[in-house]
């Protein structure tokens, strides 16, 4: 689609000159992009990003009372945090007697993989 912007010729008259750009389109349906917004702001905070990458990292999932200390913040923060990102389908968790433990989903893992790509293209 060819897109024109008006434009005075010398005899005053409107001339069409072409424009420099297209249209932008949206490559995402509109349910795709607000998943996406909120899986980013299910991580956009230190709190939340840290306890994924501390869960990612675990072997064998973690449990939210090993978080809080090395969160360095209460509970109910921690318990927020791991609600938060498994509601956005980042973690999984599981229940063994009175202690859930959280692992990371395979969409969690390839979101920390691309964000390591990136970290280590910027520092080249």
């Amino acid at each position: 689609m060819d897109t024109q912007h008006a434009v005075e010729g010398a005899d005053g008259s409107d001339a069409r000159e072409p424009s420099c750009c297209g249209e932008a389109t949206q490559p995402l349906s509109e349910r795709e992009l607000a998943a996406d917004v909120r899986t980013l702001a299910a991580v956009g905070t230190e709190t939340r990003y840290e306890a994924l990458r501390l869960i990612a990292a675990s072997e064998d999932g973690a449990c939210g009372c090993e978080l809080e200390p090395a969160l360095g913040v209460s509970q109910g923060a921690v318990s927020q945090a791991l609600s938060r990102l498994h509601t956005a389908g980042l973690l999984t968790r599981r229940k063994e007697g009175r202690w859930r433990y959280y692992s990371a989903t395979p969409r969690a893992e390839r979101l920390l993989d691309v964000l390591d790509d990136t970290r280590e293209v910027d520092n080249d």
